[in-house]
């Protein structure tokens, strides 16, 4: 009885109000800390999305430029590869001239050895051959430096591709961290662990936009090389496309020029095969005609001859140098000195068809040289060039 007594004496309604006023308070001061915290967080998560807008806006800017960068590398690479196209068509084009232009070569080996030297033509189809393999040469380094660039440009072109999706996979995380909201989150999106990164991968704003500048500077910089580069190719193909068209034109030419002289050159020795034929018949026929001068003055040597014998039989005291027994012997003289005249007349005659006939063959022996020449440079090489169109590269 007495120990209840003093144990209720020690809840004494000052005791308990004390409590109990203590005990709101604390719970007043949680209220108001769990609203400091509340306001505390909220401003904090709006500081993060006001930082994730900023930056997420940054990013998009960063990407547009990059974007319009990576269009402008595009369009350089389709032109270049076009530019290349052509320049390999080129190359190509300038197989059959120089096929063409080593078998003229070769078929002009084949003149007769009179007509076997360095002319005109020759010399054309030298610089021809000389200039297609210089255009081969060009047109082969060119297409080293157009892969070159190409190689630069698909660099540039990869760098800014791996930026953009960099760029893109940090607008997508900052975007789900925008959306996020702390109570909403579910234990599923928290992340495991707190990796803080490296200081060596840590960024200045400065530092992080400038590895997009810099692959937007290096883009920039292989357009420009680009462009410089499809100026120059052009004028290469421009200029070794005139210069071709010219140098074939100059040979061809010159073929046609050395085909008419050629033909002249073989027409006047036709004709003056001509005139040597007909000189040779006339020689032969001047020769019958020493001939049967010949046999003629024969016959009257003979008859004046058988005169003379004839008065050795006269008789002795008649045999005497008469007048017509010198007329007989002086005719003998004349007539022997005719004959021999007439017959060294003939051997001169012999000795002139002879030069004649030398003559005609080495006339002939031009003219059939001068139609091997005219068909090599005429059919062969004239026929095969037809096929041979320089066209703009």
């Amino acid at each position: 009885m007495d120990r209840t007594l003093q144990s209720h004496e020690g809840l004494s309604p000052v005791n308990v109000a004390g409590t109990l006023h203590q005990s709101e308070r604390f719970r007043a001061e949680c209220k108001e800390l769990i609203k400091e915290t509340k306001q505390i967080c909220k401003r904090m998560q709006e500081d993060e999305n006001q930082q994730f807008d900023q930056k997420l806006r940054r990013i998009q800017f960063l990407k547009k430029e990059l974007e319009l960068k990576l269009d402008e590398v595009n369009l350089e690479i389709d032109d270049l590869v076009v530019l290349q196209s052509r320049v390999t068509k080129a190359l190509d084009a300038c197989k059959e001239p120089l096929e063409v232009t080593d078998l003229c070569m070769k078929e002009r080996l084949k003149r007769p050895n009179s007509e076997r030297f360095h002319d005109e033509v020759d010399g054309e189809l030298l610089k021809e051959s000389e200039g297609l393999k210089r255009v081969e040469s060009l047109l082969q380094r060119v297409t080293e430096q157009i892969s070159e660039q190409l190689r630069l440009n698909r660099s540039a072109k990869y760098g800014i591709e791996k930026d953009l999706k960099e760029k893109s996979e940090a607008q997508n995380v900052d975007n789900f961290c925008t959306l996020m909201a702390t109570l909403s989150m579910s234990h599923r999106h928290r992340p495991k662990t707190h990796s803080t990164p490296e200081p060596s991968s840590v960024l200045t704003l400065d530092q992080w936009e400038n590895i997009s500048y810099a692959n937007m500077a290096k883009a920039e910089q292989q357009k420009t090389n680009s462009r410089s580069l499809q100026v120059l190719v052009q004028s290469v193909l421009d200029q070794t496309a005139a210069d071709m068209q010219k140098q074939v034109q100059a040979t061809t030419t010159a073929i046609q020029l050395n085909v008419q002289k050629m033909k002249n050159a073989k027409n006047q020795m036709e004709d003056e095969l001509v005139k040597i034929q007909s000189e040779i018949s006339s020689q032969r026929k001047t020769r019958e005609d020493l001939r049967v001068a010949v046999a003629e003055n024969e016959e009257f040597l003979s008859l004046t001859q058988a005169r003379l014998a004839l008065r050795h039989e006269r008789p002795g005291k008649e045999q005497w140098r008469d007048p017509a027994q010198r007329k007989l012997l002086a005719d003998v003289q004349k007539i022997t000195e005719h004959i021999k005249q007439l017959q060294q007349e003939v051997d001169r005659s012999e000795d002139e068809e002879r030069r004649l006939l030398n003559w005609k063959l080495r006339l002939q022996e031009s003219i059939d040289s001068k139609a091997n020449c005219l068909y090599i440079d005429e059919v062969v090489c004239m026929q095969r060039r037809e096929a041979v169109i320089i066209q703009n590269f």
